[in-house]
């Protein structure tokens, strides 16, 4: 069950880059809306703009037309009022800093952001993330799932109403992978953040998400929104049932046609 109201609102975003006549169009006319409580995964062929979209909806970069709301403000206030968490690709732990003093690090570094909020609690969020007993240890003592773990929770410690996830387990061997993807989805399922989530990953897509975006490439839009019907929460248990495999046909299918078309 989602809660009401749009935490993320995407609305005829496009995005091109390059100069003058050399302008290459990455995303034409893409909306989108993502409620609050709901977990929505982009997917699509390689080149067709996930990732802009991300930074665009992060604060990141800025759409050549179209508008973001994040929970009814435009980016920059939802920015400054530290409502989105951001997780990357790369979990950019500072090496010199414990594990703890890494999760804490926003909370340090911007104490006027802090005034009057609600702060996730370090040290439990790491023990809910499996890391308890690793807040004493430095990024170079952890396996790069342990890594992105932390830097999942860092962006958490401030309670953000959304999180931006840019495809945060891609660096990992698949069986890590799905260690680090359960761990996520058990840590969700008790607090219901609106998530944007960036992945390549079928089998991930479907197991965390409420809705599946399928985007198209050259230039990137939207070409189809699956519903994913799987109740909750959700565990292991769900790879091995007849609503997930259907599942991955639709979606398999679904970008299949969009790869062929971008070869055409």
């Amino acid at each position: 069950m989602t809660v009401p109201g749009a935490g993320v609102e995407v609305c005829g975003v496009s995005k091109a880059f390059g100069f003058d006549g050399h302008r290459v169009a990455v995303l034409e006319d893409v909306s989108l809306t993502i409620g609050m409580g709901e977990f929505v995964s982009v997917i699509g062929p390689s080149g067709c703009g996930k990732s802009t979209l991300l930074k665009i909806v992060a604060g990141l970069l800025d759409a050549d037309q179209g508008s973001v709301t994040i929970d009814g403000e435009s980016v920059s206030a939802a920015s400054a009022e530290k409502k989105i968490g951001l997780v990357p690709q790369s979990p950019a732990l500072l090496p010199w800093r414990t594990v703890l003093e890494n999760v804490r690090l926003p909370l340090n570094v911007n104490r006027r952001a802090n005034h009057g909020r609600s702060m996730g609690d370090a040290e439990g969020l790491l023990s809910a993330f499996g890391l308890g007993a690793a807040m004493g240890k430095y990024p170079w003592q952890l396996s790069g799932g342990m890594q992105q773990r932390a830097a999942i929770a860092r962006a958490f410690v401030f309670d953000p109403a959304i999180m931006l996830m840019d495809e945060p387990f891609s660096a990992l061997d698949e069986m890590n992978r799905d260690l680090q993807r359960i761990a996520l989805l058990d840590f969700w399922q008790s607090n219901r953040k609106a998530v944007m989530f960036v992945t390549h990953s079928v089998p991930e897509a479907i197991m965390l998400s409420d809705r599946i975006v399928v985007m198209a490439a050259h230039p990137g839009r939207i070409a189809e929104v699956i519903d994913v019907d799987l109740p909750r929460p959700r565990t292991e248990e769900a790879y091995a049932t007849d609503t997930f495999r259907e599942l991955e046909k639709t979606v398999r299918g679904a970008l299949r046609a969009q790869t062929e078309k971008g070869h055409v």
